[in-house]
């Protein structure tokens, strides 16, 4: 995130790092992965698959309701926040 404050200023959201070897700071980070392990085993080369296969996978999971967003999905969020960016979380 080399970019990470112009982020912040055009989005009015500050950027977060979290601290190195401290998965706790990073739960939803550390779901999305354990989620991707489903797919793809530790030590696949991604390079075997085709894109259009790297994407099914990813929609897939963006479809699928989490417990944090309420049991939304992550594409219904996205796009509820691209519809009414007022209404997104502030910190």
């Amino acid at each position: 995130m080399p970019r990470h404050a112009d982020f912040t200023m055009r989005s009015n959201m500050p950027a977060y790092f979290c601290d190195p070897r401290s998965p706790w700071q990073r739960g939803t980070n550390e779901n999305t992965n354990r989620l991707l392990r489903e797919y793809f085993p530790k030590g696949t080369d991604l390079s075997d698959y085709s894109q259009p296969e790297l994407d099914a996978v990813a929609d897939e999971l963006n479809d699928r309701p989490r417990e944090t967003l309420g049991w939304r999905k992550p594409n219904q969020v996205f796009n509820e926040l691209l519809l009414n960016p007022t209404d997104a979380p502030t910190t």
